[in-house]
Order: C-alpha cells, then structure tokens, then sequence
C-alpha cells in the first residue's frame, strides 16, 4: 500500500489544523458553531512567518518553507512586499483548488536598526535543522515519484509536522521587550519561530444559510462571545474581504537577565476569515485567489495588542 503525495499533503495539512486547534479557542468556537448548523470547515489559506537571516542550518526566510512546499505540489503564484513593515511575501497554490493557499512572509532583517539585528541574530545563528536526513530523503523520493510505502509516509508527515515550531533556543525577554518596539512581526518570530501564524475560513464554502457571506458571520461569532476584528477589509462584493477574530493569547517562556527561565505571556494566532469575489481570466469566471496588499498590511497588526 502506498499514499501519493496528495494524500500525504493533506495528512500533514490535518496534522497542522489539529495542532492550531488545541491552541486557538476562538478557531474551535467557530469550528463547533458552523459544524452544529451542518456547515463545512474549509480554510482559504494558511500564512507563516520567517526571517530574512542567517538561521543557522535551517534555511533562511521563505526558504524556510518554500524547499518543503517544493515537494508537495505547491508553486509560488505571486511577490508581495509590505515597505512599512520591512516583509516580502510570496503565496503558493497547489494544483488542486480546494487545498488551501499558503502565504509565507518574511521579515527583511538586515533593514532593521544594528542593534534589532544584532538582537535577533544572536537568537537564531546556532539553529539545528530540526528535520532528519531520513526525512529529507524521503522528501526527495516524493518530490520524484509523488508518492510513498503508508508507513513512510506517516513518518514523513509526522516529523514535518514537528518542524512547525520555533526551531531555535529560547530567546532573552530583554530581546523580546526591545525588539517589539521596532517590529512586532520580530518579536513574534522570535517566540513562535516556524507554527502556523494563521489559518482562514473561506467563507464561500462554509454553506451555512444563516451566515451567507463574512459580514454575516462577523456579526454571529461576537455575538457568540468570540472577540472580533472590530472592522471588515474589503467593500461589500469585492474580490476581496477578509476579518479576524482576536489573537489568543498565551503563557511563553522567555529568559530572564540571569538566563534563567521565566514567562511572559504573549499573542500567539488569531483565526482569519476570507470571502472572495469573482474574477475573469482567459474569458472564464473564477473566485479571485490572490491577496491585497493593503488589508494583509492590516491583518499582520491583528498580533500586536495594546499589552506587546
């Protein structure tokens, strides 16, 4: 028996969403209200974070990503970049048009004052690369024949669904605290490294008659208590309208000015939610699958709270 490597995408996809559900209340609230009105579950896209650094033996940046979305089907479909916020970003779509897209943004380290960078690459430069030699070549053997023996494949989609952590040792609360005030974005990376900064409901597939479109779901979910976005990005019937609910936040551990462990709590991930409009190409109509600069530029605040 073998699992072919769409098979295999969607284990470690699930592994991923089961991972962030234990995490982020507010995701299994809406997962348990949309599932109690016999609606779907589907994710438009799922965004990482990275930075643009010397990381030690894990590759840099997107890369970071992007050589195992390599071998999973996905290519890279458009740049972004965010000057404000010193990120580029790229988003991978996967031949099939329901997996969801994946938008990897990196924070341009080396546009940051000295001092930040120094901070940051004081954190990272020792990183292990925290995936096997086993796993690397079973990763090869899929990217060539785009599939695997069961059991191989369960290995593989169990060690990468271990990589999606923060790879490097625990960081200086100093750093943390001083880094927040030039990027949030850095300091957030510095604490949660490779996890899954969000995943997003595509409201188009949600088929929950009550809640036909974002605006509609916005307004259930606070009313259900979930803590929400307190606007919607994008105008009504657009290509684009995106919210969120608030970021969970948790207990981290940090290290004090004795290198001594102690713990702050922080922002981890908020739940996003997309509702896309409809685009023509090549004369055919299709739901946009794209991203607007300007309300990601927002969203990326949604892990910067009045306390961090």
């Amino acid at each position: 028996m073998k699992k072919n490597v769409r098979e295999i995408t969607t284990d470690l996809l699930d592994e991923l969403w089961q991972q962030y559900l234990r995490r982020v209340s507010y995701a299994r609230e809406y997962s348990r209200l949309i599932l109690e009105k016999g609606g779907n579950i589907v994710n438009d896209h799922i965004a990482f974070r990275s930075l643009n650094t010397h990381t030690g033996e894990q590759p840099e940046g997107i890369r970071a990503f992007k050589h195992i979305l390599d071998c999973l089907e996905y290519e890279p479909v458009s740049k972004y970049r965010f000057h404000q916020k010193k990120l580029n970003a790229v988003h991978f779509e996967h031949p099939d048009p329901m997996f969801p897209k994946i938008f990897v943004s990196q924070l341009e380290v080396s546009e940051l004052p000295e001092w930040s960078k120094t901070m940051i690459d004081d954190t990272v430069i020792d990183t292990p690369y925290i995936i096997s030699d086993n796993a690397i070549e079973l990763l090869n053997i899929l990217k060539e024949k785009k599939e695997l023996p069961v059991e191989a494949a369960d290995i593989l989609v169990y060690e990468l669904a271990g990589y999606f952590r923060r790879p490097w040792g625990i960081p200086r609360k100093e750093t943390v605290l001083k880094l927040n005030d030039v990027s949030q974005y850095a300091a957030w990376v510095l604490l949660h490294g490779n996890a899954v900064n969000h995943f997003t409901a595509f409201i188009n597939y949600q088929n929950v008659p009550d809640w036909p479109d974002l605006d509609s779901t916005c307004k259930a979910l606070a009313e259900a208590g979930i803590p929400m976005k307190d606007s919607i990005e994008g105008e009504k019937g657009s290509i684009l309208q995106q919210s969120a609910t608030q970021a969970v936040k948790e207990q981290v551990v940090v290290l004090d000015e004795n290198g001594e462990p102690d713990e702050i709590e922080w922002t981890y991930a908020y739940y996003e939610l997309a509702e896309r409009g409809f685009v023509k190409e090549n004369g055919k109509k299709k739901l946009f699958s794209g991203f607007l600069g300007e309300q990601a530029t927002h969203l990326f605040d949604m892990t910067q709270t009045r306390d961090n």
